[in-house]
C-alpha cells in the first residue's frame, strides 16, 4: 500500500520524517531518536520529468524514498530494448538492497513526472546499524517484504497469459483507487504510458493494445486514451479466473 504522502506535506513544508518513515517497512517501528539520527544527513531531490536519478552501473551510495511523482526502474536488453522492472509510487523506497550489497546499480532510475525524493546516504544508515544492531533485524524484515513483492510481480508478469497479466494490472490499479470503489463500475486513469505498462508486463506495446481491444470487444472495458472504464468489476474478475 502506498503512503498518502501528499496529505502529509506540501512542497513548501519540511517533510514529516516520523510520519513518512513509520510507513516504510525498512524503517518501521523506529523510535523518534533513531529517526532523528537516520535523517540527519538526508537530502531532498527534485528531479524533473525525464531526469535520470542514477544509471545502471553507477555506484550505489544510498537509498531513496519517493514522496511525490513517479519513478521508473529499467534496463536495456542486449537487443537494445528497454525492460521496465518496476514503477515506484509515492511512499515507496528503492535502491536499498544494492546499498547493503555495496554493488553498482543493476537498473537505471528515471522520473516519469516531476518528483520529490528523499535520499539517505549509506554512511548514515551504516552508522546507525553499528550503533543499534536491532535495527538490522527490522531492515532484514523490510527487505524480505520487498523481495516477496518482487517475486510476486515476476510471477504475475511472466508466468501468466498476456490477457491475465493485463487484467491483473487493471485490477491492481482499481485496488489503489482512493476512496475505495463501492459500486460495480469504475474508471481508472493510467498514470504511465501504455508502452511502459507493456514493458512492465513483459509484452510488446502492440500485444498490449491488442489485448485491450479484445477486452473492449467483450464488453469488459472501454478505452478512451489513458482512461479505462470498467462497467462491471466482478465480471472482469470472473473472466480473469476463467482465463
Amino acid at each position: 500500500m502506498y503512503l498518502p504522502t501528499e496529505r502529509l506535506m506540501t512542497q513548501k513544508q519540511k517533510p514529516d520524517f516520523k510520519a513518512l518513515l513509520t510507513g516504510q517497512p525498512l524503517f518501521n517501528d523506529l523510535s523518534n531518536e533513531e529517526i532523528t539520527r537516520v535523517t540527519q544527513n538526508v537530502r531532498e531531490l527534485r528531479p524533473k520529468k525525464g531526469e535520470i536519478l542514477f544509471n545502471k552501473g553507477d555506484e550505489c551510495k544510498g537509498l531513496h524514498i519517493l514522496l511525490t511523482g513517479l519513478v521508473k526502474l529499467s534496463f536495456i536488453s542486449p537487443h537494445g530494448h528497454e525492460k521496465v522492472v518496476e514503477i515506484i509510487h509515492p511512499g515507496q523506497m528503492f535502491g536499498e538492497a544494492l546499498m547493503f550489497l555495496e554493488r553498482p546499480y543493476v537498473v537505471s532510475s528515471q522520473a516519469l513526472a516531476d518528483s520529490w525524493v528523499l535520499y539517505f546516504p549509506k554512511a548514515t544508515i551504516f552508522e546507525e546499524l553499528e550503533r543499534d544492531p536491532r535495527l538490522a533485524h527490522k531492515m532484514i524484515a523490510g527487505l524480505s517484504v520487498r523481495l516477496h513483492q518482487l517475486i510476486s510481480n515476476i510471477e504475475d508478469y511472466s508466468l501468466h497469459s498476456g490477457k491475465k497479466r493485463v487484467i491483473g494490472y487493471l485490477l491492481r490499479e482499481i485496488a489503489d483507487v482512493s476512496p475505495p470503489i463501492e459500486n460495480h463500475a469504475c474508471t481508472i486513469h493510467l498514470s504511465i504510458s501504455k508502452n511502459i505498462i507493456a514493458s512492465l508486463l513483459s509484452m510488446t506495446q502492440e500485444h498490449f493494445s491488442r489485448i485491450l481491444h479484445e477486452l473492449a470487444e467483450l464488453g469488459l472495458i472501454a478505452v478512451r486514451s489513458r482512461e479505462i472504464h470498467i462497467p462491471d468489476i466482478r465480471r472482469l474478475q470472473q473472466y480473469e479466473d476463467e482465463d
